[in-house]
């Protein structure tokens, strides 16, 4: 069981990258990374994204300790940064919320990682769809401003 700080190290060190290179890449301080690294000091969410994308390897790894698959779940990551560029954070999290929903049809189930991952293709994709019509027939709320 690796850590967030340790994961983080060992994902930058595997790509024989400085603190200071994945810094720049990321737009944090080297002394960010270095606290991140070595003060089990964890960033806030959009940063985690940053680092996992620029260290390619997913958000599930990253934070979860117990997770030792660097590719774990990061096919979820790249529809997540879709969604959440098309539909904001709530969009993200009404998605995540469903995700986590229906993680519960796999319990003590045998099913392969392919199926695994048809069902989770096939639920974002009538996620989306669901979005994109309800954006046609209600549009988009318009905000209000103060008088």
């Amino acid at each position: 069981m690796k850590s967030f700080s340790e994961k983080l190290k060992d994902a930058r060190e595997s790509l024989d990258m400085s603190q200071a290179e994945l810094a720049r890449k990321v737009g944090l301080s080297q002394r960010s990374i270095t606290a991140y690294e070595n003060e089990n000091t964890i960033p806030r969410g959009n940063t985690i994204r940053k680092l996992a994308r620029v260290l390619n390897v997913s958000i599930e790894y990253l934070m979860n300790d117990e997770e030792t698959d660097p590719q774990a779940n990061k096919d979820k990551d790249a529809f997540m940064d879709i969604v959440r560029e098309n539909y904001g954070s709530k969009g993200a999290k009404e998605a995540e919320i469903l995700l986590e929903q229906n993680k519960a049809l796999f319990a003590g189930g045998d099913l392969s990682q392919e199926a695994k991952d048809a069902f989770f293709e096939a639920l974002m994709v009538a996620y989306v769809t669901c979005k994109e019509e309800a954006k046609k027939t209600y549009g988009r709320k318009k905000k209000q401003t103060s008088v």
